[in-house]
């Protein structure tokens, strides 16, 4: 039913548990299977630097968080964001077709991971030079009258 490959990510996952302090998180789900992936990455460069995941599921799910951890780690973030579940699926040796829905959990958490990061990062940008407390506008920073 699975490939040795799938069988040895299952069980032997790399890149398993959570990047401390991540700079963009990924976390979907399926409702009909009861898969949840959460992915997590760090940023350097505009390349993912580190790369983790945690899941909750089958070990097919498990297998391709997994594989999708080894294949972005390294890569530029525009590269990374076209990784697609036939990608996960074939580096893996192939998925049985009840199965492929997890390949797409693993595409869609790396992608919104990036996105997450994305997001932080602009929003970074657009705060830069801000003085902001909590609950309140940001106001720009004045500079001190000589």
């Amino acid at each position: 039913m699975y490939s040795e490959k799938v069988m040895e990510h299952f069980r032997n996952p790399r890149n398993v548990g959570e990047i401390e302090n991540p700079d963009g998180i990924g976390e979907v789900g399926n409702p009909t299977c009861g898969d949840m992936m959460r992915i997590t990455i760090k940023v350097k460069d505009n390349k993912i630097e580190d790369i983790k995941f945690k899941t909750l599921g089958c070990g097919a799910a498990i297998a391709t968080s997994s594989m999708v951890t080894e294949i972005a780690k390294g890569m530029p973030l525009e590269e990374a964001e076209k990784i697609s579940r036939k990608d996960i699926a074939d580096a893996l040796d192939g998925l049985p077709p009840q199965k492929m829905h997890c390949s797409v959990l693993a595409a869609d958490g790396l992608r919104e991971a990036i996105a997450d990061y994305r997001k932080k990062a602009a929003l970074a940008a657009t705060t830069e030079g801000k003085k902001c407390k909590p609950r309140s506008k940001c106001k720009t920073k004045s500079k001190a009258k000589a």
